[in-house]
């Protein structure tokens, strides 16, 4: 997986002071996406374990109140399984930090394990999912 940017102080994405990841690769591509350049799964660059350091790191001050992940399209089949360790491991070593997730998917289609293998498990492992395409109306 990709990701186009980590922001280390966000307000604008979850209540709180957040740390957001934005990951690339969008296939819904809504009219008027406020990040049209992350539909691209090339774009930005590389995830991996020094990332989840870093964000790690961010989220450890406690006036951080937790982890935001956007995109691009976080459930994408591409994506699912990056950002499903970025989530087991903030679970892990920082249990009281929320994670919130925005998706263009439906929570249905997630609950029902349609999208992609790891949906279900992903979905389980936040604490707020904002569904649902982008309507520019």
């Amino acid at each position: 997986m990709n990701y186009a940017d980590i922001k280390k102080v966000d307000v604008a994405n979850g209540p709180g002071v957040r740390v957001s990841l934005f990951v690339s690769g969008c296939s819904h591509r809504c009219e008027g996406c406020f990040n049209p350049e992350t539909w691209d799964f090339s774009y930005g660059v590389p995830f991996g374990e020094a990332e989840i350091q870093q964000i790690l790191t961010f989220l450890a001050p406690d006036h951080i109140r937790g982890l935001s992940l956007l995109g691009g399209e976080p459930f994408e089949p591409d994506n699912q399984r990056a950002v499903l360790e970025l989530v087991r491991r903030v679970r892990r070593e920082l249990p009281r930090k929320t994670v919130w997730c925005y998706t263009g998917y439906l929570f249905e289609e997630l609950a029902g394990n349609q999208v992609g293998t790891h949906s279900r498990t992903l979905l389980e492992g936040l604490d707020v999912l904002v569904d649902g395409p982008f309507v520019l109306a």
